[in-house]
C-alpha cells in the first residue's frame, strides 16, 4: 500500500510510519521540524520517503502531493491526517494568531490533504483516510477549549467525508488518543502524568505503538466494512 503520513517523524506520527513501513507499505513521511528523525527513518527502510513541509502552507502540501504523484506513480492508496499542535491557555487569553495557526495545522490541513488525496483514490474506485483527532476532540478540555474545537472539527469531517465517498470506494475513519507518551505531553510534570494515569481505568500512559495499531487495523481487510466511525484509544479514560 502506498501511504502518506503527516506529521509523521515525531511522536504518535513517528510510531505510525515505523509500524506501517514495517509492513512493507511505501510510505511518504510529511514532516516539519523533526528533520534527523525523518533521515533516520530514510535510511534505515528501503521503502521510506520524506518529505518537509509545514502542513499549514498550501503551497507546501501542494509541492507534496506533486512529489507523491512522481513518487507513488499516481497518488497514494491513503492519508494519515496526523500533524497536530496544542494549545493551552484560558480562553480568555489566547491571541487569535494562536487560533488562526492551531486550525490551519489541525484541521485546516487535514482537509486540504485530503482534497488533494482524493482524486486518485477516485480514479481508483478504493482509498482510506485517517484523521487522528483526540479525546478533548470527543469531550472538550478546560483551558483546551480552542484545541479541543479543532480535533472535534476532524470527528465531523470525518463523518460527512465518509458518507459522501463512500459509494466510491473510499473509507475514511478517525482516531481519538487519550493521554499518550509523546512530545506534545513533555511539559506536563510527573504528578501530573500520574493523575492522568490513575484516571485510566487500564492505569497506564498510552503509547505512539497502541495509536499504530489501530491505524493498520483501520487500513487492512479486516476493517473494510468500517468507514465513518471515531475509535477512542484511551485506555477507557472517557470511561474512568
Amino acid at each position: 500500500m502506498k501511504i502518506i503520513v503527516t506529521g509523521g517523524a515525531s511522536g504518535i506520527g513517528l510510531a505510525i510510519s515505523e509500524a506501517l513501513l514495517q509492513n512493507a507499505d511505501e510510505v511518504l513521511i510529511c514532516y516539519h521540524r523533526s528533520a534527523q528523525s525523518a533521515q533516520q527513518l530514510q535510511q534505515s527502510y528501503k521503502n521510506a520517503h520524506i518529505f518537509q513541509a509545514d502542513v499549514a502552507d498550501t503551497a507546501a502540501l501542494d509541492a507534496m502531493f506533486t512529489y507523491a504523484k512522481e513518487i507513488f506513480n499516481g497518488g497514494a492508496d491513503a492519508l494519515i491526517n496526523n500533524a497536530g499542535i496544542s494549545l493551552v491557555n484560558c480562553f480568555q487569553c489566547v491571541e487569535d494568531a494562536a487560533v488562526d495557526r492551531l486550525l490551519a495545522v489541525n484541521f485546516a490541513a487535514a482537509y486540504k490533504a485530503s482534497a488533494r488525496a482524493v482524486p486518485h483514490m477516485l480514479a481508483q474506485k478504493r482509498g482510506n483516510i485517517i484523521n487522528i483527532s483526540s479525546v478533548w476532540g470527543v469531550r472538550g478540555a478546560a483551558t483546551e477549549a480552542l484545541y479541543s474545537a479543532s480535533k472535534a472539527a476532524l470527528i465531523a469531517f470525518t463523518q460527512a467525508l465518509a458518507a459522501e465517498l463512500g459509494r466510491s470506494g473510499i473509507r475514511v475513519n478517525c482516531i481519538a488518543p487519550g493521554v499518550i507518551d509523546t512530545p506534545m505531553n513533555a511539559n506536563l510534570s510527573p504528578e501530573e502524568l500520574e493523575a492522568l494515569r490513575l484516571a485510566t481505568p487500564l492505569e497506564r500512559i498510552g503509547t505512539g505503538e497502541d495509536i499504530a495499531k489501530t491505524v493498520k487495523f483501520l487500513l487492512s481487510e479486516e476493517a473494510s466494512f468500517i468507514t465513518g466511525q471515531t475509535i477512542t484509544v484511551d485506555g477507557g479514560f472517557l470511561n474512568g
